[in-house]
Order: structure tokens, then sequence, then C-alpha cells
């Protein structure tokens, strides 16, 4: 009888993942919780590709941290047709995961710092994996500061978040470009909210995540608040196809971002100035 062959673990096969329920953050994001058997740990920063047979993959950042025996939790933005057709999915069905990849946060790192994470639009998501796990040892850092800007009011997400960030020891800081009946807090660039600080440089620790146009002036400011570019973590968005290196989709110069990130420090990214379009 011919031995049956064993079976080959291997990142480029996806696995499915079962939808537990869903849930509506905005008219435009929808919050899935997923249990999916055979998923290793993974950090804060890092991402799946998210694929539905016949729509293709697209690569999605994990929007809290790993818990073992809870839900994956993957914030998605209706853009196109693959997450379109992820937005008609209801508790039950199935989609299919690849990861997780990348290079995530250490908070070892972080440890005994001050944390100041500033955010806009989508970037929320992935940040706020990092602000869950940071929440989780309150204790064991300094000031925790959040700066978060979007464009409207109603693009605002993980608002009811908030009110517990805050009673578990975050200062959270909210601006839009443009305000809304209703609206009563800040408007303007999440860069005015980091111009209101005043933070310890030697002891202060940036993680920014967000639209690529927006690194540039906040990264110009975080320098001029003597920040070291040590100190300056960053999430790349860049395109991701396939997760482990091979097409060269996200490469920046020697970088390839699914496996170098997409969490890269500051210093790191010296001579790669097309990491920021």
């Amino acid at each position: 009888m011919a031995k049956k062959p064993e079976t080959v673990s291997t990142p480029y096969l996806p696995v499915p993942a079962t939808i537990e329920r869903v849930e509506s953050i905005s008219a435009a994001e929808k919050l899935f919780y997923l249990s999916c058997g055979g998923v290793t740990p993974y950090l804060p920063g890092q991402f799946f590709m998210v694929g539905l047979p016949g729509y293709g993959e697209a690569p999605i950042s994990v929007c809290a941290p790993f818990k073992k025996g809870a839900a994956i939790e993957l914030c998605i933005r209706r853009a196109g047709n693959l997450t379109g057709a992820l937005h008609r999915l209801v508790a039950g069905e199935r989609l299919w995961l690849r990861g997780a990849y990348g290079h995530g946060f250490d908070t070892a790192l972080m440890k005994g710092r001050g944390l100041l994470f500033i955010t806009g639009g989508i970037g929320i998501a992935p940040m706020r994996s990092l602000l869950l796990e940071i929440l989780e040892k309150r204790d064991e850092y300094r000031e925790l500061r959040l700066l978060y800007g979007a464009k409207r009011p109603d693009e605002l997400i993980f608002t009811d978040d908030f009110a517990r960030w805050k009673r578990d020891g975050l200062n959270v800081n909210v601006t839009v470009d443009e305000p809304q009946a209703g609206y009563r807090g800040a408007v303007g660039l999440v860069t005015d909210l980091i111009g209101r600080l005043k933070v310890e440089p030697k002891s202060t620790t940036a993680v920014v995540i967000g639209p690529p146009v927006m690194y540039r002036f906040v990264v110009a400011r975080l320098k001029r608040m003597g920040l070291s570019e040590e100190e300056i973590y960053l999430s790349l968005e860049r395109r991701m196809k396939c997760g482990v290196g091979k097409c060269g989709h996200c490469q920046i110069n020697s970088s390839y971002v699914c496996q170098d990130g997409p969490v890269y420090s500051l210093d790191s990214l010296a001579g790669m100035g097309e990491a920021f379009k």
C-alpha cells in the first residue's frame, strides 16, 4: 500500500477562517471576528493576506493582539471588488487567510518609556492592536498619549473604545479636517495636535501609522521636538502582494516591506525616501 504523503506546512497556502460575527463600525469599515485553527501567535503590526476565491487577496493588519482561544480581529475597509465581497459575508461564512506576515512591534523595547501614538484614518486599526497590548501592562510604561486624526467625524472609528482607554490610562486627543453638524472636538491636522505637546524627548518613543502623505510632516515635527530616529517607529503601507518577499511589489531598495516591515524604525529607513510616497 502506498504511503500517505505527509502534510507540509507552507506560508504559501491559505487556511479557512470562519466568521464568528461582523460589526459595522462606520459607513466604509466593518470589524470581523474570525476563528481559525492553526494560526500561530502574532504581534501588533503584523498582517494577514485575506482572500476569497475568485476575488483575490489583500493585506489586512490585525487590530487586536493575539490571545489563545480568542477571535482574530480584522478591520476591513470597503474599497474595491475584494473588500466589497468581504463586506457581503455574514456570520458562519468563510474567508481565507495566509500569515501572519511581517515584522511587528516589539513592546519590550518600549518599556519604561513615555509613548506617543500618532495615527490618521484607517491607521487606527493596526494602532489599536498595539494600544490594547500596551494597556494590558499599563504600569510598565510612563505617560501614554494618542493623537488621532480623520477627514470628517463620521470617518472616526473605534470611538467606542475611547472611554475605556482613558480609564486605563491613555490620554486621547482627536481632530478632524472637516467638522460636521454636532461635532464639538478639535479641527485641524494631526500635526496641529503634536505642536501643543510637551514631551521629554530622551524618554519618549513615538509610533506613527497612517497614510504616507502625513509621514514627512509628522516625522519632521517629531525630530524638531528632539526625538531620536531610533525612537520613532512607522508602519508602512506598501502594496503587499505575496507576503513572503518573492513578488517584489512592496520592495523599497533592498527592503521588502512584507518581510522587513511593515514596522520600521526611522533610522532603518535612511536612504529610502520613496518609503513615504
